[in-house]
């Protein structure tokens, strides 16, 4: 799965980022400004949620039969952000693997995942953590 090409994300513009620990990034654009002419919270917020789901799909690899869900989004608005803001993240060694072994026995997992998104100059703008629920899909889903 390509997080960027969810319907949401698509129409959102959210893009794959290059550089180091870089998931998935926000162009700068006009459409994301709010009132005082910094990128949105809302916009902030797609980044940080979308750059979890990638992290996520990193650190498990294409497992199958399984239905990510967002259960819970916490945030810290550091510093206003203008133009291209991206996201990164990064769990205790062994987290994620711990995660691979409760999916495997229990079929399911509370995963969360602490992530930053920063601007083109590697300023954090927010900070925020992501808890999904992972879970067994239904044989018919």
């Amino acid at each position: 799965m390509d997080v960027t090409q969810l319907p949401f994300n698509r129409l959102v513009g959210l893009e794959h980022a290059s550089g180091d620990r870089l998931l998935v990034a926000l162009p700068a654009g006009p459409q994301y400004g709010n009132h005082i002419g910094t990128v949105h919270a809302s916009a902030l917020l797609a980044v940080a949620e979308a750059g979890s789901g990638a992290f996520l799909l990193r650190a498990l690899g294409p497992a199958t039969g399984f239905l990510p869900v967002v259960r819970r989004l916490e945030a810290k608005f550091r510093k206003p952000a203008v133009g291209w803001v991206a996201t990164r993240a990064a769990v205790p060694d062994g987290e994620s693997g711990r995660w691979a072994a409760e999916l495997s026995t229990r079929g399911r997992v509370s995963a969360t995942v602490p992530v930053e998104v920063v601007d083109g100059a590697g300023v954090v703008v927010m900070s925020a953590t992501v808890e999904w629920f992972i879970a067994r899909a239904a044989p018919d889903a």
